[in-house]
This record gives C-alpha cells, structure tokens and sequence, in this order.
C-alpha cells in the first residue's frame, strides 16, 4: 500500500484492488495554499473544520465517513472513534483506524489529550500512525511522543504542521524528531510504500514525508 501526505492532515491511502481514501481534505485557500482536486472512493473526515471537511475537493468518491462507527467498503475496514466527550460538533474529534490488506493504519486527526491506555489496547496492534505535532489545538511534540510510545507503532509519520522549505528548518518537526530520538531520519520522501506487515521494522521508525500537491 501507500500512503501519500497533501499537507495539513490530509492523506490518500491506496492499494492496488482496494478502495482508495482520502483522508481530511482541507480548503487550501483557507490555509493560503493551492485548492485541493483529488480522486478518490472514500472520504473520512475527523472533525467539522475548513482544515479537514473540504468534501468537494474530492471527486469521484463514493462514500463519506464523518462519525464513530465501524464500516466495510471496497476491501478497506474503517473503525472511527470519538476522542472528545464535548458534544459540539465544531470541537469533536473522530480517530479512524484503516485497514488495508493486514496493515492498521491510525490517523489521529485534532487529538489534543493523551489517550488512556485502555483506549489504546482496545485498537489492537497499531502498524502506522498519523499524529499531529503543531501544538496548535492538537497535540505538541512532547505529549505527541508520549502517545507514540503508549501506541508503539512500527511507522509513525508526523502531520497537522506547514512544511516550508528546505523541511529541515521546520522547528516543529524538530522538536519532535528530537522528542523521539530521531535524530538520523533522512530526507522527506514522496510517499510511504509498504508490502506487508512482515516487511515492517519491530522499534519504531519516524518517517517524514514531503507535501504533495493537492491535485491528482
């Protein structure tokens, strides 16, 4: 499978015969960026704010998750779980669980708390997680790897911050490559393509992928 990052929280999640999902598209005008136009079968949508439920900017896509519950669709396994017990709509925040032939992908969407740990055990074993780092109404990059080390993931890949460039000035990012020990991570990269789960490290690999555009 892979997984393809357009800035902000938004990801595409593909593999070959199954459905295709994009992950919280945001209104790029909203964020002085280029208007997002992706393809798509699935859109999920974490929480009700122009950073994440742009829905027409993506076409094609059948189906449109943007509550808790648990859903099949083309070959994908999608779980969604509210993380907030406040009951307006604005500040609600769905985390998704995809699975895609074997591989458990979380995206944590705005999290801003530490998640208990019988919250965690419940999503079962955890192959790739989607965090934010920002700060900014989500988690900062301390209590973020705090939630890395309560998940234990094989990849975890860092979102929900701007990208300038060159990436490495990103204070953001570094302070939480810094939080995790990371140190050697190489270059963003393009996407993320992953075989299978054997194919995966056992410790925990950070890895920072470069912002696509948002046209595809």
């Amino acid at each position: 499978m892979e997984i393809i990052w357009y800035g902000h929280s938004c990801f595409r999640l593909a593999e070959r015969s199954l459905a295709t999902t994009i992950i919280d598209p945001f209104d790029g005008l909203a964020f002085g960026d280029s208007p997002l136009s992706l393809k798509g079968d699935i859109v999920t949508i974490s929480h009700n704010k122009p950073g994440h439920n742009r829905r027409d900017a993506v076409k094609e896509a059948a189906y449109t998750i943007n509550g808790p519950g648990e859903y099949e669709m083309g070959g994908v396994f999608i779980t969604g779980i509210q993380t907030s017990d406040n009951n307006r709509q604005d500040d609600s925040n769905i985390l998704f669980l995809y699975t895609y032939n074997g591989i458990n992908i979380v995206h944590l969407g705005a999290l801003n708390r530490v998640p208990s740990q019988s919250e965690v055990e419940d999503l079962g074993p955890i192959h790739i997680l989607l965090i934010p780092i920002s700060g900014e109404s989500t988690l900062d990059a301390a209590r973020a790897a705090e939630v890395v080390n309560l998940f234990d993931p094989n990849i975890v890949i860092p979102m929900h911050y701007v990208q300038p460039k060159p990436p490495e000035s990103n204070d953001l990012l570094n302070r939480f490559l810094k939080q995790m020990g990371a140190v050697d991570v190489l270059q963003p990269q393009p996407s993320l393509k992953v075989n299978s789960v054997q194919s995966l490290s056992e410790d925990t690999r950070v890895v920072v992928l470069e912002q696509q555009p948002g046209e595809r």
